[in-house]
């Protein structure tokens, strides 16, 4: 079972003496790549930029409210690689949601209003309605895999070329722009970093403490055992699903306020850095592993990486090169991992 595979943190090794030494948890040796990123970028910045990476504090300010969009996403699509799925879509509902959210947050002054009798509404309408688009996007997926039995990364990719064209259609390509105050302020400061880690907070806590988590484990480990057992396994990763979609929802707003506008090419490759950083975090693709708190460090690795290289004046086309092989590099590691673990069972 997949419990089983995720308390390896909590097994002990008998050492001379009879002594018992607990393993460090898996998020540790994750951790650990993270600092000597960063150490690495520090020297390399003192070598080659005559400069610090790690006590620039604006430096990294802007790398954590870079990442918390992805993070918030990365949340959602790791509940859904916890199952066996993958979520391809979540980018393209980030737009999606955007535009939405978009078009009922501008103000009066707007010249060119999508609903110019809907204008100064309420900050809570807009965001509704992003949520309840992501949480619909969502829902078409689940529903999808959970009644049809189509692959995950089918149905999903269905809804990314989707949710994409009606995000393009939805104001004829023209961006949604001059967003009142009120709801600009969802995107400022350290609001989104805040979005991140209590979405971060709450999905930690319910997939290790509450019979959601239990299940959404159990069906990743083994979805025949787990509909054996009377787990409505459909109906689970409906709800999966449609989290994963509300989190990508909530991503869509935050962009959306963070530009002050909307626009149908937001969120673009969103969606493979999720993934990737539920990957680096420890996720498996073949399911039933993975944890929210290694997400959030695979999230900052990714960022690190990514204001590592700017910092160093190194072309962009480099740091995406960068970014496939430390995601190939981690689903290698994750198979050796795998075959490591049915040695010893």
């Amino acid at each position: 079972m997949a419990t089983t595979r995720q308390t390896v943190a909590r097994e002990t090794l008998r050492v001379g003496g009879g002594v018992r030494l607990r393993r460090l948890p898996p998020e540790a040796s994750i951790l650990v790549v993270l600092i000597g990123l960063a150490l690495a970028f520090e020297l390399l910045g003192w070598i080659f930029v005559r400069q610090s990476f790690l006590l620039n504090e604006q430096r990294l300010v802007v790398m954590i409210l870079q990442v918390s969009v992805i993070g918030i996403i990365a949340v959602g699509v790791t509940q859904v690689i916890i199952t066996g799925g993958i979520d391809l879509s979540s980018g393209s509902v980030v737009a999606l949601t955007a535009m939405v959210a978009a078009s009922l947050a501008q103000s009066s002054e707007a010249a060119r209003a999508v609903y110019p009798s809907l204008t100064d509404m309420p900050v809570l309408v807009p965001v509704v309605a992003g949520l309840t688009v992501g949480a619909a996007a969502g829902l078409v997926n689940g529903t999808l895999i959970a009644s049809t039995s189509i692959p995950p990364f089918i149905a999903t990719l269905g809804m990314m070329v989707t949710a994409r064209g009606i995000a393009k259609w939805y104001t004829h390509g023209e961006p949604a722009s001059m967003l009142t105050d009120t709801y600009a302020e969802i995107g400022s400061g350290a609001v989104p970093v805040m979005i991140f880690l209590g979405a971060a907070l709450i999905f930690h806590i319910a997939l290790r403490y509450t019979r959601y988590g239990k299940l959404t484990y159990a069906i990743g480990a083994n979805p025949q055992a787990a509909r054996v057992s009377g787990v409505r396994v459909g109906r689970h990763l409906i709800a999966v699903y449609t989290i994963a979609g509300t989190l990508s929802g909530l991503a869509g707003i935050v962009t959306s306020a963070r530009a002050v506008s909307g626009q149908a090419g937001m969120g673009t490759m969103y969606e493979l850095d999720a993934i990737a950083a539920a990957v680096i975090g420890g996720a498996s693709l073949a399911g039933g592993v993975g944890r929210i708190t290694g997400t959030v460090i695979g999230t900052m690795i990714l960022g690190v990486v990514t204001s590592g290289f700017t910092f160093l004046r190194i072309d962009a086309y480099y740091q995406e090169i960068v970014k496939g092989a430390i995601i190939v590099a981690a689903v290698i590691a994750d198979q050796y991992r795998q075959r490591t673990a049915r040695r010893r069972g």
